[in-house]
């Protein structure tokens, strides 16, 4: 199987992608008034509530059509170390009665990661819009 690699690659992408993108309007369904009120609670400004939401839908968008996926993927991950650091490494791995642990935030990390390192597919639009050169 010749094309395993960009298979790969676009599920990983539809599949994250559509995470955030679920993730970020979940945001501005909440009111990112709230989000920005919870953010503050950890000590962090309130302006990266209203960042994180456009970059989660922008980001998960991008990731979904393949377009700079590495600079998405890298993007979306330093939020997910963020949200690990600040608000789920203190409830632990699986988490408690306290809240959900890092474990899905560590696995969407790991994708972000893997996704950062390979980049688009063939069947993503940077390899549409830029060439083949995007892809490797």
């Amino acid at each position: 199987m010749e094309n395993r690699f960009e298979w790969s690659a676009l599920v990983l992408r539809i599949v994250i992608g559509l995470t955030f993108v679920i993730h970020g309007i979940d945001k501005f369904q909440m009111g990112l008034e709230n989000v920005a009120g919870f953010f503050g609670t950890m000590g962090l400004p309130a302006f990266l509530a209203y960042l994180v939401a456009f970059l989660e839908v922008v980001g998960g968008v991008a990731l979904i059509a393949g377009l700079r996926t590495r600079v998405f993927s890298a993007v979306l991950a330093v939020i997910m170390i963020g949200a690990i650091v600040k608000v789920k490494l203190a409830a632990g791995f699986m988490g408690g009665e306290n809240g959900a642990g890092y474990e899905f935030d560590l696995a969407l990390l790991a994708m972000l990661i893997a996704l950062s390192i390979s980049g688009s597919s063939k069947f993503g639009l940077d390899s549409i819009l830029f060439g083949k050169r995007a892809v490797e």
